[in-house]
């Protein structure tokens, strides 16, 4: 497939895990947690790994039967997209938890704290990675946490300057980020939902932060950028940042941004405030059992194209699937692989 073929199709990262293998808590709640907090894997040591084995495989499956074009191991091996990454970086304390209101003083989370300078001592998910390109005959991406958003949701003992913070964790997820690079994946994600949350921080030094982490890459780079996972017990307001961050975007070293679209009903007029991006244009809510038709797909896609040349547009979900049923996560993708396909045909 040529890779400027219009509507190409692909996933922002998780998928459901399977009930065999994690026990999920209330997931982003108005509670005092923090990411990943509360959930539990249903077997340990070897078993466990076997287990993720397993669900990895499954989760591939799914996406290449669906027709994805770019697919993801689904994250099955991480509690939480952050911290299973901030965990292993030196310089984070998660032992002694700090209280910290994050997300724009959206909710109150018990979070890890910078306790010394942040360094990467050892590979993270390379291994994952390996796996996944191994167990896979479609292009593949892998995801990592950004650092306006580690920033966020850790209490700052160390640094006392977000900027300092941002550009050392930076340095540490590049060179996660180089030896990922090494093995040759299609795209290396950088997750920045708070982007949407602080538009004078994306501007300040945050734009600066994510160039930062692609350095040296071959890989295409993308950055995902959201209002956040919904919970039913948590507003989830849709703050009006994306004309002022789509901008900063544009001058920015990545290849392409996942951005969230059908939840919110933004307007794809928006995608004129970055023109030289290829957009992955999210049609698909994660907030809702309901499957989206094919043809409301197209349709999205479609108008979508009044503001960037198709082949600068891939169909995504809005988010990660992770707080969906197996069922309707599979069911969504599969509508959106139609509905591509439909709007391929109508251009």
């Amino acid at each position: 497939m040529h890779v400027t073929e219009p509507f190409l199709t692909t996933v922002v990262g998780s998928m459901p895990k399977p009930s065999w293998l994690f026990e999920p808590n209330k997931f982003h709640s108005a509670t005092k947690d923090h990411h990943g907090s509360g959930s539990d894997w249903a077997f340990e040591g070897h078993l466990l790994q076997d287990a993720q084995d397993d669900a990895t495989r499954a989760a591939i499956h799914t996406q290449e039967r669906v027709g994805l074009d770019i697919i993801s191991d689904g994250e099955m091996r991480r509690k939480s997209y952050l911290t299973y990454i901030t965990m292993r970086l030196e310089g984070f304390d998660y032992e002694t938890l700090a209280e910290k209101w994050i997300r724009d003083g959206r909710r109150l989370g018990h979070v890890g704290r910078c306790v010394g300078p942040v360094r990467r001592t050892a590979p993270i998910v390379v291994e994952h990675l390996r796996f996944l390109l191994a167990e896979s005959r479609t292009p593949v991406k892998i995801t990592l946490p950004s650092p306006m958003t580690v920033v966020d949701s850790t209490f700052d003992e160390h640094y006392r300057d977000e900027r300092a913070l941002a550009m050392d964790i930076a340095a540490a997820i590049n060179a996660e980020a180089r030896e990922l690079d090494a093995l040759g994946p299609a795209v290396i994600q950088f997750d920045e939902p708070v982007f949407s949350r602080y538009p004078e921080k994306v501007a300040a030094w945050g734009i600066e932060a994510l160039d930062r982490c692609t350095d040296g890459l071959t890989a295409k780079t993308a950055v995902h950028v959201c209002y956040s996972y919904p919970s039913p017990d948590l507003e989830r307001p849709i703050k009006p940042s994306y004309p002022v961050i789509l901008k900063e975007l544009d001058r920015s070293r990545i290849d392409q941004l996942a951005l969230e679209f059908e939840a919110p009903q933004l307007d794809p007029e928006l995608l004129q405030n970055c023109p030289s991006k290829t957009v992955l244009f999210g049609c698909i809510d994660n907030g809702t059992e309901e499957v989206e038709t094919p043809e409301a797909v197209a349709t999205r896609l479609l108008e979508a194209a009044k503001y960037l040349p198709a082949n600068q547009i891939q169909a995504a979900p809005d988010c990660g699937l992770m707080p969906l049923s197996r069922a309707a996560a599979e069911a969504k993708l599969a509508a959106m692989v139609k509905g591509a396909q439909l709007a391929r045909d109508r251009l």
